[in-house]
């Protein structure tokens, strides 16, 4: 058997600008919305991850996708530090899906446009902990 010349199958694609950087961001975000709601999610549910995914956006000052575990470590451990768990936990949940949802739906495109490779930056040393489960009460019994 002679050896063949191998080429790779991938698109090239140059650098993008900023502006459809930008635009392809936004286009991520409305498909993850989209997404969220054809899951039968609520409509206050999507909102508030979208609330949530917003202020990191605007912490970060970078698309999400670029956050790395140190960045998320300052998020959770600075700017969240003295907030109730329960925004912690929300936001961390929120971080997390929307990841799951890059990495699912957009890795490669991602990776083309940026050289980044998708990875959430929420792992098993930076998870907030707490459960945001409500406690189930039960009454005391008669006399």
């Amino acid at each position: 058997m002679a050896l063949a010349a191998v080429r790779d199958l991938r698109e090239f694609r140059g650098p993008v600008s900023a502006e459809e950087l930008e635009q392809f961001e936004t286009d991520v975000l409305a498909g993850f919305v989209l997404a969220r709601a054809s899951a039968g999610l609520a409509d206050g549910t999507i909102r508030g991850d979208v609330g949530h995914l917003d202020q990191m956006r605007s912490w970060f000052g970078r698309p999400l996708w670029d956050m790395e575990p140190a960045d998320a470590d300052g998020y959770f451990g600075k700017v969240l530090r003295g907030s109730p768990s329960g925004t912690r936990l929300a936001r961390a949940q929120a971080l997390t899906t929307y990841f799951l949802f890059l990495e699912l739906r957009h890795k490669v495109e991602i990776h083309r446009m940026t050289g980044r490779v998708v990875e959430c930056p929420i792992d098993e040393m930076n998870r907030p902990r707490g459960s945001k489960d409500a406690q189930l009460r039960i009454p005391p019994t008669g006399p």
